[in-house]
């Protein structure tokens, strides 16, 4: 940590950063005669209640000279929130906190987020209205040096990017600063792979429908052949909007985890991701009646990923009415009549990429390049045409070519046409042991029916 009379360069700076070790996410600053027992309660139990470790200094001893500790407790804070209420500057006390606040962010590059409550930023930069009489009061009775350092530390900090509290419902712009500060915090964000090509245009359309709805619990359904990209279209949203929940879990391959018998698992997984703690029991309904229970009055975003029963939605997200208005739940599947049959309120076909699309994808995969290589062009093309849009099939094609030579191009274009590729081939078997006897015999009888006939011109 930088000394108080030395700042550090720019690269000690970072390197500190990284490693250093915080007690709080954040410290909260703010007059208590002001906004104690309204706007700064609230805004401390709802960080709280999204699992962001606050301070805030309202159970100290108050005194003429802030309290070493507590100097050290802003120094070990990620984020600082300084509430600026009418009278914030009559406060000594709220005074040396915002130096010390400054000086944090100056020296060790600690987040410095404004809060203007019912006041003028220009109020605060240039001590006028309300804030000019407080200093009338200090400049008869304080130090000149330290009012000037309070007077500047009330202007750098009321320069910064922050919110401004006047109109309008606070709880509004409570839930404003809370998903801010969730955002600054880094969440915890699912992996996600580099190659996204042609999925901004799909995940816009899948976002327009998360829009448009109620504050009813929302139930989406993602629906697509195996390898068309519905798991990642639905961790980019997951990852995005997490923070405007007061809990946010991602179930993974959940089919074949119901395989393994890890029901039990998966409701400790939830549970655990949203309520941020281990939570015991013994049996899948034990679990259920927990779910509803603990997360009934929490806004959540739960997304169950690659199910193909009922029953393994049932045991952990049985019914909407489970969850609070304003819940959003999230459900990836082969299946699209499994959606129907749970009740999805909206259901998002995930589809394979374009043809221009597909040709970037496997070039980047097979050249490491956008585009593919002259000898390569007709090659490429007929790859691009076998894998059908499928973004898994492209990834693997693409992979497996990578470095071979045009005839061992040409070898293995004619054994994937005789047998598909294993792992496609695998992913692509989960749709079909997905269908009833009945689906399986006609999807049968079409393959057979077109045996010999000519598909690509390649």
């Amino acid at each position: 940590m930088a000394s108080s009379t030395q700042k550090p360069s720019s690269s000690s700076s970072s390197s500190s950063t990284s490693i250093r070790k915080y007690n709080f996410d954040v410290f909260l600053s703010f007059r208590g005669e002001d906004t104690r027992n309204n706007f700064t309660d609230h805004l401390f139990v709802n960080l709280h209640r999204m699992g962001i470790n606050t301070f805030r200094d309202d159970q100290l001893e108050r005194g003429e000279e802030i309290k070493s500790e507590l100097l050290r407790t802003i120094e070990k804070s990620r984020i600082s929130i300084v509430v600026f209420s009418k009278d914030y500057a009559r406060s000594k006390w709220c005074l040396d906190e915002l130096a010390k606040i400054v000086e944090c962010r100056e020296e060790m590059e600690q987040i410095v987020l404004p809060v203007f409550y019912h006041v003028d930023p220009s109020d605060v930069r240039k001590q006028t209205g309300s804030f000019r009489e407080a200093f009338s009061i200090h400049e008869r009775n304080v130090d000149e040096k330290k009012v000037q350092r309070w007077k500047d530390s009330l202007t750098k900090a009321s320069n910064l990017s922050g919110f401004h509290v006047n109109d309008g419902y606070e709880s509004k712009h409570i839930e404003e600063i809370t998903n801010g500060i969730c955002k600054r915090l880094n969440p915890k964000l699912l992996p996600i792979d580099d190659d996204m090509v042609g999925i901004d245009s799909r995940l816009e359309d899948f976002k327009l429908l998360l829009d448009n709805h109620s504050n009813d619990v929302l139930v989406v359904g993602i629906y697509g052949t195996g390898g068309i990209g519905k798991t990642t279209i639905a961790k980019i949203v997951y990852n995005e909007i997490q923070c405007q929940f007061n809990g946010a879990c991602f179930l993974e391959d959940v089919r074949e985890r119901s395989k393994n018998g890890c029901q039990l698992q998966l409701q400790k997984q939830l549970l655990r991701g949203i309520v941020g703690q281990e939570v015991e029991f013994s049996d899948t309904n034990e679990g259920i009646n927990i779910i509803k229970g603990r997360l009934g009055s929490k806004k959540v975003l739960i997304v169950i990923d690659d199910v193909d029963q009922l029953q393994q939605l049932k045991s952990v997200a049985g019914s909407p009415n489970w969850f609070c208005p304003g819940s959003t739940i999230i459900i990836t599947t082969r299946d699209q009549r499994l959606l129907v049959e749970y009740g999805v309120t909206i259901s998002y076909k995930a589809t394979g990429l374009h043809y221009r699309e597909a040709l970037q994808l496997f070039s980047r995969h097979a050249f490491e390049q956008n585009d593919p290589k002259e000898d390569y062009v007709g090659l490429s093309n007929c790859m691009v045409q076998y894998a059908q849009g499928l973004p898994l099939a492209l990834k693997v094609l693409g992979s497996s070519l990578r470095g071979m030579t045009v005839d061992e191009w040409k070898c293995a274009l004619d054994k994937f046409k005789k047998n598909p590729m294993k792992k496609i081939n695998d992913v692509l078997r989960i749709s079909f042991d997905g269908l009833d006897p009945s689906q399986k015999e006609v999807f049968l009888d079409i393959a057979c029916f077109f045996k010999g006939e000519c598909k690509m011109s390649c």
